[in-house]
């Protein structure tokens, strides 16, 4: 046991963007509306640290002005930083008005960053016989640790905190030294801070660099060993190696004093933070604070001991921020029993049932238990069919549920309790066993719950179970409550009921070669983490059906969202037939498109290059061609070759344009026309894409693996690609059906424009009307021209399209472009107007929602900063158009699909690409499906402008669109 004093120093920064961004999907603004985030992020890491560890000395350090000694060695030092969130501006003065109340030290000083003041505190203080930790996230700080100089690093949001000393630091950075951490950083540079380091050395040759040769200065002095770009590399940029050095080393000479007495942590004044607190309406986080300092004169801790980077267990239910729980599960028969606490009917000597005992982060008892013996299944099965709602998953050979194969199953109905059953790996037994469950699972009156339950859904059809009855997904509940935030189940747990899950890779390993299959895991290990998941989803279940019906979605979700994930789950089943053999012609063809390309490419450039590399691509156009006067620059000094630069100087330039079409070929190429038949199902013959209904805020679906979504077609290669999707025989033929122009119908029945209305009613052409009356011409003389560039702001208006937008995606000067939206909003006045107040509502109300009630949040709807707020607008423009065509189209999926159903159609919906569905339709079907199609399309949703279907045949993809 140590006899020194501790001293924590503590990055203000650091912790407050970490607080910030650890509400950034869900932020926490009080009836003022102030966004409160940075704030309460901030003081629950700061009490958490002063609960678990009662410091002697405490102080917290700040930023002043930026490091003016590092912006002088190089101006570019953390010239790529954002602008500072408005939420921490505001932030700021409030943590530092409560610091003061609470007889916290502030050190700061003018030039200096925090990380320079805490490395010569930490050093000041070692000299006096202290033990300094560093209260910090930020890997920079490891070169400073020495045997009393530590890193408290917080770990993710409700996991605690780790100390790294010595042994971490060098197991960490692979080092001798933590001092050696500098050379490590000067190497491979920081992002963050924009210190370059070397071109092209990463992570892992900096960690073989630092082994070879110890520091920066001896890899220098031994280029002669390097081989290749990379000796090319470093030795022409030595003196950039050498800058980023300094740039990373921490100065330990800042004008500040270590004295002892000013640093003593004392007793806050109470009734200054109360005040403050009730100001920013932190309610929990008083109480927090107030039971943090209610006892501290008969606290019993040994203050001389070393943090050990977790809390106690009584500390950890007292914290708001509990550390991850311990993961080791104890053997025995627990607290509950299938059988009843007092039967002995579970004892089997063959087949035993195993059961766990875990303790969560709220002190309460999970007993999961193994169901092994016949005896035991027969008891599990007749509990399971007399409840009313069970969670359950699935756990299986892998992530790809056409291939993945069963290794068990959890279910769970109770909080703290469940079960595990494993299944063997013969199929035809596993097969039995299933069949042992149908009637659970196609019973339709028992509500089945689960987190993603599409997977499990289609795990269980290959095995030609069928999953009935009510379901509750808590994915796709959590996405109608906030769409912004990530909605995997151990952020979900974390976030709502500070729990931490066991981690997958705890069992199998990290992706790899050498990771395990899920059947190689002990059984003990299996039901431990499959039961809890259930465990965990069941309680999710509870604390999202509540906030369905707080957020009015609980029609969208019940109506909606979960009937469509059995139409997904039946589309991703079918797949869709490929045609290898045009993609391997078409990839020839590309091959030699994209070789002309470069034939007049260089032969424009007047030299041979690798077009590909940005670098040698931005020199020929820039150094050698001189293109432009003042060629824009990357954060890094290059030249910028974006898209965006090259599309805005493709008019004027032929090169630039070929450049663009080299790009979009070889992208092309890689991506679809041979990628494509690698991606197709052995098993099946076809293309399996995955829809994904939690990813787009709008409500808007997404394809994965591979993306059909993305197919190009606006260039004729790029069209061919759809010849590749075939009927599955000759006896079928691809019907498409694409909503015309839904997004602008909506916009003109939700704005009311009566004259807009009135074209679509009259089935005019919407573009040539908007041209006639814009350009003040009959719409009979309406050019081609004239017609485009209403087109463009037709589409331009739901997005939010500028002068400076409009006139570069048209030949129309910016002046032009500037009259031309004038003009549309004089003719359209309710479009206009019912863009300011759909901006209006989300300023008042934070968000904007769709025709059913979908939300989209906007958190920076009123935002200081005006390319923010900007953005924000936007989307309050677009959200509800997009969205409701989203919404709109799954109306239409889910009434096709249960016609199909309902009246045993040999025929198939295969895809949806935004507003158009494809079909493999059955030929003696084909009359009665094109009728049912584009009834139940267009009748999907009531709306003041009919929606109007296009529908085509073909014997491919590309023909029928």
């Amino acid at each position: 046991m140590s006899d020194k004093k501790r001293l924590f120093l503590v990055d203000a920064y650091a912790l407050i963007f970490r607080g910030y961004y650890a509400f950034i999907k869900n932020p926490r603004i009080n009836s003022k509306g102030i966004d409160t985030s940075a704030i309460m992020g901030f003081m629950n890491s700061l009490l958490d640290v002063i609960k678990r560890e009662r410091p002697d000395h405490l102080a917290v350090c700040f930023d002043k002005g930026g490091s003016t000694d590092r912006i002088e060695l190089y101006e570019d030092y953390k010239a790529n930083r954002d602008e500072t969130p408005e939420a921490i501006k505001i932030a700021v003065p409030y943590i530092q008005e409560i610091l003061k109340a609470m007889h916290i030290p502030i050190m700061v000083k003018e030039g200096y960053e925090a990380d320079d003041v805490i490395g010569t505190l930490s050093r000041q203080a070692e000299q006096e016989g202290y033990q300094t930790y560093m209260v910090t996230p930020d890997k920079d700080f490891a070169q400073l640790v020495t045997e009393n100089i530590f890193m408290y690093r917080p770990k993710s949001f409700g996991g605690g905190y780790e100390v790294w000393g010595i042994p971490e630091v060098q197991e960490k950075f692979e080092v001798e030294r933590p001092e050696q951490v500098i050379d490590f950083l000067g190497m491979m540079g920081d992002s963050s801070d924009n210190i370059p380091g070397f071109p092209g050395v990463g992570e892992k040759t900096a960690k073989k660099f630092i082994q070879a040769y110890g520091s920066m200065e001896n890899l220098l002095a031994n280029t002669h060993e390097l081989k290749g770009k990379m000796k090319e590399k470093v030795e022409a940029n030595s003196e950039l190696g050498l800058l980023s050095k300094k740039l990373a080393r921490i100065m330990l000479d800042v004008p500040v004093t270590f004295d002892a007495k000013d640093f003593e942590l004392n007793h806050p004044d109470i009734e200054a933070v109360k005040q403050i607190f009730q100001e920013l309406e932190f309610r929990r986080l008083t109480e927090n604070f107030l039971k943090t300092f209610a006892n501290e004169s008969d606290t019993d801790t040994a203050a001389s001991d070393p943090p050990s980077g977790t809390a106690s267990e009584t500390e950890a239910s007292q914290s708001t921020q509990p550390p991850t729980p311990k993961k080791t599960p104890a053997a025995g028969a627990g607290q509950f029993s299938l059988f009843g606490d007092n039967s002995t009917e579970n004892q089997d000597s063959d087949q035993p049932v195993s059961g766990y005992n875990r303790r969560t982060a709220d002190t309460t008892s999970h007993f999961y238990q193994s169901i092994t013996s016949a005896k035991a299944l027969t008891l599990f099965l007749r509990k399971l069919m007399s409840q009313n709602s069970v969670c359950f998953d699935t756990e299986t050979t892998g992530l790809d549920p056409i291939t993945a194969e069963l290794v068990g199953i959890a279910f769970s109905w109770e909080t703290g309790k469940g079960y595990y059953l494993p299944f063997p790996e013969n199929r035809d037994e596993a097969c039995n066993l299933l069949e042992q469950l149908r009637p659970f699972f196609e019973n339709e009156t028992i509500e089945k719950i689960g987190q993603n339950l599409k997977y499990d859904i289609k795990v269980l059809a290959k095995y030609d179970i069928t999953v009935k009855g009510k379901l509750f997904d808590t994915m796709l509940a959590h996405y109608l409550i906030n769409p912004d935030m990530r909605h995997n189940m151990d952020v979900l747990s974390e976030t709502y009921l500070n729990y931490s899950p066991i981690s997958i890779e705890t069992l199998i390993g990290k992706k790899g070669k050498n990771q395990l299959s899920m059947r190689e895991v002990a059984l003990d290990k299996q039901t431990e983490y499959a039961v809890e998941d259930a465990d965990i989803t069941l309680q999710l279940k509870a604390h999202f059906q509540n906030e369905l019906g707080q957020a009015n979605t609980q029609k969208l979700f019940d109506d909606i969202e979960i009937p469509l994930l059995r139409v997904l789950a039946a589309m991703e089943l079918e797949g869709i037939n490929l045609d290898k053999g045009f993609l391997n012609s078409l990839s020839e063809q590309l091959n030699k498109d994209i070789k002309d390309l470069e034939v007049e490419i260089y032969r424009e450039a007047g030299e041979e290059f690798n077009i590909a590399s940005p670098k040698q691509l931005g020199e020929i156009l820039f150094d050698k061609l001189k293109l432009v006067d003042k060629p824009k620059k990357t954060k890094t000094g290059q030249y910028s070759t974006a898209e965006d630069v090259l599309s805005y100087l493709a008019k004027d330039h032929t090169i630039i344009q070929k450049i663009l079409d080299y790009r979009g070929l070889a992208k092309l190429k890689s991506t679809y026309v041979d990628a494509l038949p690698d991606q197709v199902e052995p098993s099946t013959g076809r293309v399996h894409t995955d829809y994904m209904q939690t990813v787009a805020a709008t409500g808007r679906l997404s394809s994965n693996n591979p993306n059909l979504q993305n197919i190009p077609i606006r260039t004729e290669r790029g069209r061919q690609v759809r010849k590749a999707f075939i009927p599955r025989n000759e006896n079928y033929t691809l019907l498409a059906a694409d909503y015309s122009q839904i997004e602008l119908r909506i916009i003109a029945a939700l704005s009311h424009e009566d004259t807009m209305i009135e074209a679509f009613k009259q089935g005019q052409d919407i573009h040539a009307s908007t041209a006639s009356k814009v350009f003040n011409v009959p719409i009979e003389e309406v050019t081609r021209e004239q017609r485009s560039n209403a087109k463009t702001v037709n589409f331009g208006i739901i997005y939010g399209v500028s002068a400076f937008g409009l006139s570069n995606q048209t030949d129309l000067s910016r002046s032009e472009a500037k009259d031309l939206i004038d003009t549309y909003y004089a003719t359209y006045p309710k479009l206009k107007r019912f863009i300011g107040e759909q901006i209006n509502f989300a300023r008042d109300h934070g968000y904007v929602q769709t025709v059913l009630g979908r939300r989209r949040y906007l958190k920076d709807i009123n935002s200081r900063n005006a390319v923010v707020r900007g953005a924000a607008e936007r989307n309050a423009v677009n959200a509800p158009i997009q969205g409701s065509a989203a919404d709109i189209i799954k109306i239409a999926m889910i009434n096709i699909y249960n016609q199909l159903e309902a009246q045993a159609y040999k025929t198939k919906m295969l895809l949806q690409v935004h507003d158009e569905l494809v079909f493999d339709v059955y030929r003696p079907e084909l009359e009665a499906i094109k009728s049912m199609v584009k009834t139940e399309m267009e009748n999907a949703y009531s709306l003041e402008v009919p929606l109007v279907v296009d529908l085509g045949l073909g014997a491919n993809w590309l023909e029928a669109h």
